[in-house]
């Protein structure tokens, strides 16, 4: 753990990622054991007092897909994001450790060292089965679940989502080496992770896109950000295929935390149909299914989702006072 300040922003490390651009969230860096993680959320004390809410992206993402959630629920909780090791702004961990349970452990950190927990576990895709394993693993530190197409295991798989399982390939890594780095091969393949994970991707504004095509230029840039791609994915590979206590859908059976699951109709990567195992497996959980929403409803449908978790978390607070 660092010994400094608690919440104080700290330099990146040297192998790194930098310094995300001013934005409508502060920024800041937070060192947890073995790494250190970007983190966003509001510049001002007005949250102070207000739930808090912690937000964790998926598969290739960042702490910039809650901007729009994030926004939403403003004055409604106190929220921040985080980059997970090797992602966003944040630089890969020490040990190379990017499976579920590094990803995990570095959440872990980032609660003890800010001293925020129990928080309310916002987590999409990825960031799903993190928040999921973390609430079996370390009730203490969280309130409540909102998953958001959790990456929990399917049999069989959508055919849509074979081929970012393919990403655990041994080969694949040398692969995503040759991709185009020109314009034109930057802008089409932002298209192809675009329409992959909206639902409707025409729809969505080209100030935004042009945002997205710049990112996916800047992460290629980065001499490391293929291999945590290729790590990560086969980190989820390898938590679907584990038995046992260690399983994620015996660990959702142990979290005790009401749970808000989000599913859309237009996921190319985790089926709704995965919504009626969940509804089943966790002890307290309510459901949303947004008809035309694909993997990232908190980008595609924030005014929902906000609305959603808005009341989710009054019923929360409520039950808290009752007892």
């Amino acid at each position: 753990m660092s010994t400094e300040p608690r919440d104080r922003a700290q330099d990146a490390p040297d192998q790194g990622a930098g310094l995300r651009p001013p934005g409508l969230w502060g920024t800041r860096m937070v060192r947890v054991p073995g790494a250190a993680l970007s983190v966003i959320g509001p510049t001002a004390e007005a949250s102070a007092g207000l739930p808090e809410v912690l937000y964790v992206h998926g598969l290739g993402g960042s702490a910039d897909n809650w901007t729009e959630l994030m926004a939403e629920l403003d004055g409604t909780v106190r929220g921040e994001a985080l980059d997970l090791p090797g992602f966003g702004w944040s630089a890969p961990p020490a040990d190379g450790n990017l499976s579920v349970n590094g990803h995990v452990r570095a959440v872990i950190g980032y609660l003890e060292e800010t001293g925020r927990g129990p928080v309310h576990l916002v987590g999409n895709s990825l960031g799903g089965s993190v928040a999921v394993r973390l609430a079996s693993l370390r009730p203490d530190l969280v309130r409540s679940l909102v998953l958001i197409s959790p990456a929990l295991p399917e049999l069989p798989p959508q055919r849509t989502a074979l081929p970012t399982g393919m990403l655990a390939l041994p080969g694949m890594l040398r692969l995503l080496r040759r991709l185009p780095g020109d314009t034109r091969g930057m802008e089409q393949a932002t298209d192809g992770l675009l329409d992959l994970v909206y639902g409707n991707a025409r729809a969505i504004p080209p100030e935004k896109r042009a945002s997205a095509v710049a990112e996916y230029r800047r992460r290629l840039g980065l001499p490391y950000a293929m291999q945590v791609l290729v790590d990560s994915a086969r980190g989820i590979v390898s938590a679907y295929t584990e038995r046992g206590e260690q399983a994620l859908w015996r660990q959702a059976e142990r979290v005790a935390v009401p749970v808000l699951l989000v599913y859309g109709l237009r996921d190319k990567l985790v089926s709704y149909r995965s919504a009626a195992r969940a509804c089943a497996v966790f002890r307290d959980a309510r459901l949303l299914v947004l008809p035309t929403s694909g993997h990232v409803a908190m980008m595609e449908h924030p005014v929902q989702v906000g609305r959603a978790v808005r009341e989710f978390l009054d019923e929360v607070a409520g039950r808290a006072d009752r007892n």
